[in-house]
This record gives structure tokens, C-alpha cells and sequence, in this order.
């Protein structure tokens, strides 16, 4: 088995003590990091994806894979710097006011990440002003979260907001959790809906594509 093989291994069984080790074992025999990143990570976070929409993983497994993906990124990160790779785009994310839920949101995260995005957290009870000023700092785009459904409405004046001052064509919203549909996410002029992290990936893709 060879070094890739090792970390795509090692993030497939959410091994967060091998990952590390073996992109480090990795880089030191000279392995690119940008091989170790789309071969090794990305690769293993798709096959988690699809291993989950088949109902053989479920979310424990998919959240240690994704936490032994971050444990090997934080190795990683600087020698991808340092080659000048640049993220596949930019997200920021949040669950919209009144709402202090973000287990759904931190794995949408993990997974974006896992996929080759860099990642912009405003954590829990977030205002529609704050992802108004995020888009206005420059993200490709903004994920919108909400678990009970007396706070779908806050989605919908954070969309409203961002209409307001005029930055609707400058981003995608993307939307998700417990109460949120298709049909909701249409109505409130979101780009896009996903009901579980592993297609929340696949959309943000999709969107930037």
C-alpha cells in the first residue's frame, strides 16, 4: 500500500491518530501535496459520501471520517499554501437567529472542507446583518441553517436582507436541516437545498461548477 493509499485508509475508518501521521509520512517521501489532498482526502470524503447515500455509513461514521480528514488537513495545510492551491471556493456558513442548533451544520462543514472548499463559520443565532456583511466581504457561497422550524422565518429574512442591499447576484444561498424542504427553500428564493451533509457537498459543487 502506498502513502495515498495509507490516508485515504486511515480517513475512510476515521483514523484521526494514522491520518496525520501518514500525510506526514507522506510529505517526506515527497508525495505532492496537492496528490495528497485530491487523491488521498477528497477521494476518501466522496467515497464516505457515497458509502452514506447507500446506507452503509451513517452520521457517527461520517463524522469521524470527517474529523480524521481535518486532523490530516491540519498537517497539510501549510505545504498547500506554500504551492499556491487554492480552495475549489469559498462558503460561509450559520444557523439563522433565534436558533443555537449547529451539529448539522458543523458536518456540512467538515464535509465542504473534506471536498476541497475553505470554510468560513459564523456559528449559532447568527443575524441577518452578519451574512450580509460575509457576502459583502467576498464568498462564492453562504449556507443557511435552521432545526426548528419557529426560526425558517429568520432564512427567509436573511435571503430578504441580502436582496435588500443588493447582493443576491453576488453569491449562491444554499440551504438546509430538519424543517427545511425543496419546496420551502424555492419559495424563499434560495439556489439550492440539501437534506444531509454528504448531498449538501455535492450541491455547494454543483453550484460553483
Amino acid at each position: 500500500m502506498d502513502e495515498i493509499d495509507e490516508i485515504y485508509e486511515a480517513v475512510l475508518d476515521g483514523d484521526m491518530r494514522a491520518t496525520p501521521e501518514y500525510v506526514q509520512a507522506a510529505l517526506d517521501a515527497g508525495v505532492s501535496a496537492s496528490a495528497i489532498l485530491q487523491e488521498g482526502m477528497i477521494a476518501a470524503m466522496n467515497e464516505v459520501g457515497r458509502l452514506f447515500e447507500e446506507d452503509e455509513y451513517f452520521v457517527p461514521e461520517m463524522l469521524i471520517a470527517a474529523r480524521a480528514m481535518k486532523a490530516g488537513l491540519s498537517i497539510l495545510r501549510p505545504f498547500l499554501v506554500d504551492a499556491g492551491i487554492e480552495p475549489v471556493g469559498k462558503v460561509v456558513l450559520g444557523t439563522v437567529q433565534g436558533d443555537m442548533h449547529d451539529i448539522g451544520k458543523n458536518l456540512v462543514g467538515m464535509m465542504l472542507e473534506g471536498a476541497g472548499f475553505e470554510i468560513v463559520d459564523l456559528g449559532t443565532d447568527v443575524a441577518p446583518a452578519q451574512f450580509v456583511e460575509a457576502v459583502r466581504n467576498g464568498v462564492d457561497i453562504l449556507g443557511l441553517s435552521a432545526l426548528l422550524t419557529t426560526t425558517l422565518s429568520s432564512m427567509e429574512s436573511t435571503i430578504k436582507a441580502i436582496e435588500e442591499a443588493g447582493l443576491r447576484g453576488a453569491v449562491k444561498l444554499m440551504v438546509g436541516g430538519a424543517p427545511v424542504t425543496d419546496g420551502y427553500a424555492r419559495k424563499i428564493g434560495a439556489d439550492g437545498y440539501a437534506p444531509d451533509a454528504s448531498q449538501a457537498a455535492t450541491l455547494a459543487i454543483s453550484l460553483i461548477a
